[in-house]
């Protein structure tokens, strides 16, 4: 135990990776956590035991569900725990928590109060996808998952269009074909992409090709859980053509953003002056373009 900053006892945070497909992949200490646990917080409590009982370890903890409705007040909960004394092992269903699943605001509360937080490291899906994918990973960025709305995502994706890193998101199978489509209308069709598809389980699958190609792959139907990597925008060359850049900021406002926004957006990603851009839109509009 360690003490707080008003000098009491505490018990220790733990964030735990779960397997992300085979349960054997768990490490030893994570079959060690779970048999020694306190208190188990866990997303679903039924994939924790089938968990368990698939590593052969018997839990003597008390478990309870921690999940995306109940995570502030079950947070406050737990940081009650860990401040009396007692350690508290956090599990999701897949990958580490806080990565898109519970854990943040608990690990916030818990430093804030000086209770120790330390990390079975192990799966995640995100780096898995990645270095599968055959794109970048020298610099990479982590989005979660795409907005639900075709509006809000449309405008996400477009903020987006100038960053040089690539980038991981999560997506539900059904909603895939439809990100992909707004991917290839925000970053180009030619943009290189690969969906990883179950990652490490019997049917994965890593699809790799341009936006357009997964998009039209995707119309007929995906299963399965879903990672997918895109490439980052190309380094500029400092040239572009100014019927282009006027056809990029009128996507841009078609799609929400401001007109000034979208104009430094583009000069951005393009590698050339604002002043450049805005001519380029002004000019377009003299001669009739929309």
């Amino acid at each position: 135990m360690t003490g707080n900053e008003t000098g009491g006892a505490t018990g220790t945070l733990r964030l735990a990776a779960a397997p992300i497909g085979r349960a054997d992949d768990a490490s030893p200490r994570l079959r060690a956590a779970l048999a020694d646990a306190q208190i188990i917080a866990a997303e679903d409590t039924r994939r924790l035991r089938r968990l368990a009982a698939d590593l052969g370890v018997e839990t003597r903890a008390r478990v309870v569900s921690y999940y995306d409705q109940n995570e502030r007040a079950r947070a406050a909960e737990l940081l009650a725990e860990l401040l009396a004394g007692r350690d508290v092992l956090v599990v999701t269903d897949a990958g580490l928590p806080g990565v898109s699943d519970p854990g943040y605001r608990l690990v916030r509360a818990a430093v804030a109060e000086g209770v120790p937080v330390t990390v079975l490291p192990g799966p995640s899906a995100v780096t898995t996808a990645l270095v599968v994918s055959g794109l970048p990973t020298d610099r990479f960025c982590f989005e979660g998952f795409a907005p639900r709305r075709p509006g809000e995502r449309a405008r996400r994706l477009a903020a987006l269009a100038a960053e040089p890193r690539t980038m991981v998101f999560f997506e539900a199978p059904h909603r895939l074909a439809a990100t992909l489509e707004a991917m290839a209308e925000a970053f180009g069709a030619d943009r290189p992409a690969a969906v990883c598809r179950e990652l490490t389980k019997t049917f994965e699958e890593v699809r790799r090709g341009t936006l357009g190609e997964l998009a039209a792959w995707a119309a007929d139907g995906v299963r399965g859980e879903i990672t997918l990597v895109v490439g980052g925008t190309p380094e500029p060359d400092g040239t572009a053509d100014p019927a282009d850049l006027a056809a990029e900021v009128a996507a841009r406002e078609a799609a929400g953003t401001p007109r000034k926004q979208a104009i430094g957006e583009v000069a951005k990603a393009a590698g050339v002056p604002r002043r450049e851009v805005y001519d380029a839109v002004v000019a377009a509009k003299r001669h009739g373009a929309p």
